[in-house]
């Protein structure tokens, strides 16, 4: 069971995609988001979560005080999952805008103007470092100064190229996973 963890929509269960993604553990949202309200990187920010799956993480960060999420998903499916939830989390947090994007993250960077504060890339562990890569290369034009870029990827995998103007800062590993935090300059 995936749920809200904190804040205005607490304790909301959100429902999860049958097959196909990998939600983000409870212990590792909790940890994540401890960290990112002691550095102050939520409160009326703007959100994107890229590869989204249910949106629990954008969900989380808009329970949590962000004004605005945006998730993208490219599985028809995962997608329209994520769109419940949003509209769940959209009912207990009626002040946030939240927008579900049926596309891929690539696709999504190529056409947004919206700039971002905080962004979520939890890709599925198969997508390649050269993938992520450039997908962080059309990611940063859509940063704001001081953004922060979550990576969530295998603790198997090699730290990610960076693009000019983003710089990771730090890591936790939690079992299999590790997060990346990275800042845009």
């Amino acid at each position: 069971m995936t749920r809200i963890i904190a804040g205005r929509a607490g304790s909301l269960t959100l429902v999860v995609p049958d097959a196909g993604t990998r939600p983000t553990s409870d212990r590792v949202r909790e940890s994540l988001f401890g960290a990112l309200e002691s550095a102050d990187l939520i409160q009326d920010a703007g959100v994107l979560d890229l590869y989204a799956g249910s949106g629990a993480l954008a969900l989380e960060a808009v329970s949590r005080g962000a004004v605005q999420a945006d998730l993208v998903e490219k599985s028809p499916r995962a997608a329209g999952v994520a769109d419940r939830n949003a509209r769940a989390v959209g009912r207990a947090v009626p002040d946030a805008t939240i927008r579900v994007h049926r596309t891929s993250a690539d696709a999504f960077l190529r056409s947004t103007t919206i700039g971002f504060d905080l962004v979520f890339l939890d890709p599925p562990y198969d997508i390649s470092d050269s993938d992520i890569a450039a997908t962080l290369t059309l990611l940063r034009p859509r940063l704001r100064a001081g953004a922060a870029v979550i990576i969530e990827r295998s603790s198997r995998s090699p730290e990610p190229v960076m693009p000019p103007g983003l710089t990771i800062e730090r890591s936790k590993t939690y079992g299999d996973t590790t997060l990346w935090w990275a800042f845009a300059d």
